[in-house]
């Protein structure tokens, strides 16, 4: 079955294989879509990021760095991007950052003020920068999906989360703005609220083996999410059997957003 046949995508946030951005791109890549992606600036990361291109069988793949803090870089790669495709259908938001001291139980407190600023720049302020870049580029081809990722300690207090999780509170509801005013462009923004997976990113939250255990005994499900199955709704959200779906957070976490304890 090939639900993006004809379709094209940037990804920004493929880091290795085990992030959620190439279970994305895999999925995605499996339903027929074009892909291209983005890497953190410098020669360790382009490697990083082409091995893992590469591991899903694409060979010499569009990639291009990017430091997402920069407007300058963000508006330079969706020019390159304008450049070589003649659509852009699916943006694909996958990067996040906060200064890992600040991320362990009882230290939110304590966050300075650069710590959190950059926090929210990078890890929500981006999707903003970047859905005015891919604007113009998806209007041309009628329109398109925009999609990020969260998790639920952008809405509940997860320990160790802190600043993190308020950055992903203001992921979501950028989110949610973007869709109301690129709606009637037929752009549609939306968020993938994935559960705990091991990735780069997450390994810097303190205290992460109790959320995997917890999630394991308590979730509906009672265990963890995998990354495939983020993927799989990342094709929904793509194509169009999700048209009238924008402005929303889809849980992908086995169910745990659901318990109240």
């Amino acid at each position: 079955m090939t639900l993006l046949q004809g379709k094209t995508a940037l990804i920004v946030g493929v880091a290795n294989d085990r992030s959620y951005a190439w279970y994305i791109a895999q999925s995605l890549l499996a339903h027929g879509c074009r892909l291209a992606f983005t890497h953190l600036p410098g020669d360790k990361n382009e490697n990083r990021t082409r091995r893992a291109v590469e591991a899903l069988g694409i060979k010499d793949p569009w990639l291009r760095p990017l430091d997402a803090s920069k407007d300058e870089q963000i508006d330079e790669v969706f020019a390159q991007y304008a450049a070589s495709f003649d659509r852009l259908d699916v943006l694909v938001h996958s990067i996040a950052f906060a200064d890992r001291e600040w991320l362990s139980p009882g230290k939110f407190v304590g966050t300075p003020r650069a710590a959190y600023l950059s926090a929210i720049d990078v890890s929500a302020y981006t999707l903003v920068a970047m859905a005015r870049a891919a604007r113009p580029i998806m209007a041309r081809s009628g329109g398109g999906s925009i999609m990020a990722m969260s998790y639920y300690g952008g809405e509940k207090v997860v320990p160790g989360y802190n600043v993190m999780g308020v950055a992903k509170a203001a992921l979501e509801c950028s989110a949610r703005y973007l869709a109301w005013e690129l709606g009637p462009e037929k752009i549609r923004v939306n968020i993938i609220s994935g559960g705990y997976l091991r990735t780069l990113a997450s390994s810097a939250v303190g205290g992460a083996e109790a959320i995997t255990t917890h999630v394991e005994q308590h979730s509906p499900l009672r265990r963890n999410v995998e990354g495939s199955e983020v993927g799989k709704t990342a094709v929904y959200l793509a194509g169009d059997l999700s048209s009238g779906v924008t402005g929303e957070t889809i849980y992908v976490d086995c169910g745990i957003n659901i318990l109240g304890l």
